[in-house]
């Protein structure tokens, strides 16, 4: 059974960082898309970032560019995402998510999902 469990989450303040983690379990994830969502109250369902397990082949939304990064530890079966230069608008529950080949923007091609971590960002 394939588990993704999310931590890291917190209250920072805008310019600050953090760094997330989402352990995966339950299968080997060669060729699989990682991803983080995040979704704020009253609020669709966002891409932040995705990444290729096998390769490292990244990408990421325009409103994160050069300031989150994705990355993965094969051997500790977890990515993480490093948020810096926080902003209050970056508050929501960020979520982990896999799905088999490649990355995709839509929540609705993933197939697994971590329970959620939740990011405030005050001002």
């Amino acid at each position: 059974q394939v588990q993704l469990v999310e931590s890291g989450g917190g209250l920072v303040q805008a310019g600050g960082s953090l760094r997330l983690s989402c352990v995966a379990s339950g299968r080997t994830f060669n060729g699989y898309g990682m991803a983080w969502f995040r979704q704020a109250p009253g609020k669709e369902r966002e891409f932040v970032t995705a990444i290729r397990w096998s390769g490292g082949t990244t990408y990421y939304a325009d409103s994160v560019k050069g300031r989150f990064t994705i990355s993965r530890d094969n051997a500790k079966n977890t990515v993480y995402l490093q948020m810096s230069s926080l902003k209050p608008e970056d508050t929501a529950v960020y979520y982990c998510a896999a799905k088999v080949g490649f990355y995709s923007s839509d929540p609705r091609n993933y197939d697994y999902w971590g329970q959620g971590t939740q990011v405030t960002v005050s001002s």
